[in-house]
């Protein structure tokens, strides 16, 4: 089973979730003020995701490892989930990059709020 980008509304905005096959969050966006930034940033996910330089592996307060994604400008365009190892972040990555490129799009943006 291949990956999904789950599109949704957050309140007023607009984000995305790229999820692994096995239904597993490997990346949450930034929120969007409109549906079309947040499709934008799906796309702008397919051409990075596959360059490592793209990834920051960070270590959050709490010691917990996590890595953000960020785009050709530097901007951040989503962050993983906290892991339990540096290992389990690095998975993470690797399923980023495997996902992140061929992964297609669930539009629930009209299922509830």
């Amino acid at each position: 089973m291949s990956g999904s980008y789950d599109l949704k509304r957050s309140g007023e905005q607009y984000m995305f979730n790229l999820k692994a096959g096995n239904g597993q969050t490997i990346l949450t966006s930034e929120r969007y003020a409109a549906k079309a930034g947040a499709l934008d940033g799906i796309e702008s996910v397919r051409k990075n995701s596959p360059i490592d330089e793209r990834y920051e592996r960070k270590v959050a307060k709490d010691g917990s490892p996590f890595f953000t994604l960020s785009s050709t400008n530097g901007q951040v365009i989503g962050r993983s989930e906290m892991y339990s190892s540096a290992a389990a972040r690095d998975n993470g990555i690797a399923s980023c990059k495997t996902n992140g490129p061929t992964a297609t799009t669930k539009d629930n943006t009209n299922s509830g709020a």
